[in-house]
Order: C-alpha cells, then sequence, then structure tokens
C-alpha cells in the first residue's frame, strides 16, 4: 500500500458493496465530488531548485494544539459499519499519529470509549438529531471527557441524495425493512470476513451519543432526524454558552457565511461541501478557500477539506492560506481495508508523500509555504493573505 488509492482498492475488496459506497460516493451526479479532487491537480508547483533540506518541519498549531503534520480526521458517520469500534480505532491511530480525530455525532461508539482510545487530542462534530436537549446532553458528555473544541456543522439541512445508497441497498438496510433487504444479501453474504466481524460487534447499530426519551437513536431514523435538526445561525448562541470553549464552525462555503460564523462566534471555520455528499453541482473547496481567507483575514483559523487524497494536496492547500486539512474519505478507506492499522498507514502516506513535497520544492517547513511557490491558474482569485 502505498498510496491512498491502494488503500482504497483495498477497502472496495473487503466491503460490501454498500457499505464501500457509503464511503466512496456523493450525491446525485457527483460533480462536487469530482471537482473537489480535480481541483488540486489545476494548481501547479513553483519549486525551488538547487535548494537542500535534509529535514523538513510538518508540525502545525491548530486551536492551540500542535500537530505533527496539518491534517486532521473529519467527522465520518457511521465507521462501524466499516471496521468493529471503528471510531475508536480510527482515533487511536489519529492520537499515535500526533493528530486530531473528530468524532461525528452519528456515530456507533459511545463518545466516552472514543476518548479514551486516543492519546491526542479529539473534537466532538454536533448534530442537534432529537432536539435542543438531547443536543445539550451531548454536549456536556463531550465536554465532561476532554473533548477539545465541537464542531458545528452547518450544511446539512436534509440529507444529500446519495443515490448509490438508494441502487445498492445501503438505504433499506437502514430501515430495516427484510423483505427490501433480500435482493441485496448476495453482496453482503460475498464479504464472509467483513459480515463475521460486523456480527461480531454488534450488528446493525443505534447511535449511543444521541439519546432520545425511548433510547439512543435507532440507525433508520437518520433521515428524519437531520431533517429536524437543521442548525440556523441563531442556534450558535446557545451552542456556544453551553459548551464553553473553541467552536469549529463546518459547511462554510461563501465569504458572507464566513463573516457569519465569525460574528456568531466561531474560533475556526472549515471551507467544506460535505465531501460532495449535500448540494451536487457547488464548487470545489479548494476554489473557495481564497474567498473565504479574504473575508476573515485573521479573525480565526481556517481550514478546508474535500478531496484530499495526496500529501502534495495537503500542502497545496496550505500555501493557498488553510491553517490544516480535514480528510475523511482518505482515512475512511484505510479504516475499511485494515481498521487501525489502515488509519495509521493512511495517515504515513499522507505525512512521507507532504514531506518529500516540501523537499522537492525546496521549502524547510509547512509554516512556510504561501502562494509563490503555485502556479496557479489565472481564473482562480488572487489573495493578499500572507
Amino acid at each position: 500500500m502505498v498510496s491512498i488509492a491502494d488503500l482504497r482498492r483495498l477497502a472496495r475488496r473487503r466491503l460490501p458493496r454498500m457499505v464501500f459506497d457509503y464511503i466512496d460516493g456523493g450525491a446525485e451526479d457527483e460533480r462536487t465530488l469530482r471537482a473537489n479532487e480535480a481541483a488540486f491537480a489545476e494548481l501547479t508547483w513553483r519549486p525551488r531548485s538547487a535548494v537542500v533540506h535534509p529535514q523538513v518541519d510538518l508540525r502545525t498549531t491548530v486551536l492551540g494544539h500542535e500537530l505533527s503534520m496539518p491534517v486532521i480526521l473529519a467527522p465520518v458517520g457511521s465507521s462501524r459499519m466499516f471496521w468493529p469500534r471503528g471510531e475508536s480505532e480510527a482515533a487511536a491511530a489519529a492520537g499515535a499519529a500526533g493528530t486530531v480525530y473528530t468524532l461525528s455525532t452519528l456515530s456507533g461508539t459511545r463518545l466516552e470509549e472514543v476518548r479514551e482510545a486516543s492519546a491526542g487530542p479529539c473534537w466532538y462534530q454536533l448534530y442537534l438529531c432529537g432536539g435542543r436537549d438531547v443536543g445539550l446532553a451531548a454536549v456536556a458528555r463531550a465536554k465532561a471527557h476532554g473533548y477539545s473544541a465541537l464542531v458545528v456543522t452547518i450544511d446539512t439541512p436534509v440529507a444529500g441524495m446519495r443515490e448509490r445508497d438508494v441502487r445498492n441497498g445501503a438505504s433499506q438496510l437502514i430501515a430495516r425493512r427484510f423483505p427490501d433487504v433480500v435482493p441485496f444479501l448476495p453482496q453482503v453474504l460475498a464479504k464472509p470476513g467483513w459480515l463475521i466481524d460486523f456480527w461480531r460487534d454488534g450488528g446493525l447499530m443505534s447511535f449511543p451519543n444521541i439519546v432520545l426519551p425511548e433510547g439512543p437513536m435507532r440507525y433508520g431514523d437518520i433521515a428524519a432526524q437531520l431533517a429536524a435538526a437543521a442548525v440556523s445561525w441563531s442556534d450558535l448562541a446557545w451552542i456556544r454558552e453551553a459548551w464553553g470553549g473553541p467552536i469549529v464552525v463546518k459547511g462554510v462555503h461563501t465569504a458572507d457565511d464566513a463573516r457569519k460564523a465569525v460574528d456568531a462566534g466561531a474560533d475556526a471555520v472549515v471551507v467544506s461541501n460535505h465531501g460532495g455528499r449535500q448540494l451536487d453541482g457547488v464548487a470545489a473547496t479548494l476554489r473557495v478557500l481564497p474567498e473565504v481567507l479574504e473575508a476573515v483575514g485573521r479573525q480565526v483559523e481556517v481550514l478546508v477539506d474535500g478531496g484530499v487524497r495526496r500529501g502534495a494536496d495537503v500542502a497545496k492547500a496550505v500555501a493557498l492560506g488553510a491553517k490544516a486539512v480535514l480528510v475523511g474519505r482518505a482515512y475512511a478507506y484505510g479504516l475499511g481495508a485494515a481498521g487501525r492499522e489502515g488509519v495509521a498507514k493512511a495517515l504515513e502516506i499522507l505525512r512521507t508523500e507532504l514531506e518529500r513535497t516540501l523537499k522537492l520544492l525546496g521549502c524547510p517547513a509547512v509554516a512556510e509555504l504561501d502562494r509563490s511557490y503555485l502556479g496557479e491558474p489565472l481564473a482562480w482569485p488572487p489573495s493578499s493573505r500572507a
């Protein structure tokens, strides 16, 4: 396994099609999913030749945490479908690698267990499934168990239409309607290793961090609860008061929303289109990044996600002005392929590629990357931010 693409192929071999496509797929025609990756290819490099740096410094600081490299694990829901106790396994790998793990509200593992698994910092991503009181209870649990930042996702007023999930049976599996599931059973039975792991780990899970009056939220309730859990700007006030710590607003895609996030008290924003899984046809996040940077100046830290598959992609995002990137699919492929070892391998690949990229650029440190290293397309907007 020498690239993220190799981990993707291994995950595809191990997982049933419905599970692999849950990781791999995007909304509708998947234009935005493809655009996220393609945007990195549009940027070229301007290296400094005859410059030798035997050692390069990959470290950065995000919200006061010193990270070994500018890569953070993004929230990925339902990770227990990919590997037993998947959230805990990914968190452990992130901590060992010296970076942040972000736990999704829609996880199948208790947030207390996930936090205990990691030796590094953990953030908690918040959906308001179940309403304000249920959200407040989850925030209190996260605060009590040492999560250091709260990530509030603002781009999910309803779940996006991911057609692969419908065609491959994931939607029917979630709904637990056995007659509807029968046509899709062969793809599950064809992966006995995954099926045994899934069965031993408890099978189709509930969501233990969303505790409704009747108990943990069931898997089949996702769509309805997301539709009832939309976050508005007015919600940020009571969320910030309840949390009392750093707030990261994820899902910013315009300068106006970036400024609103700052006004609402965000300490950082994530330029994100949900990995192309929500509204199809929006611009690649890398293209939007300069606009957001111009809008917020140095008031908050700016992160970006979407389409990162190489260490060179990380370097390009940082050179444009991002403090760090969040990766989702890149580590989820590793988790689906080989659990904790697969996540560790994904991070190792990104680290090795990032280090090699800096050496080839003649750049001594991540902190020294800027737009002077980029031969960007003329159509991209300029940025005055250093």
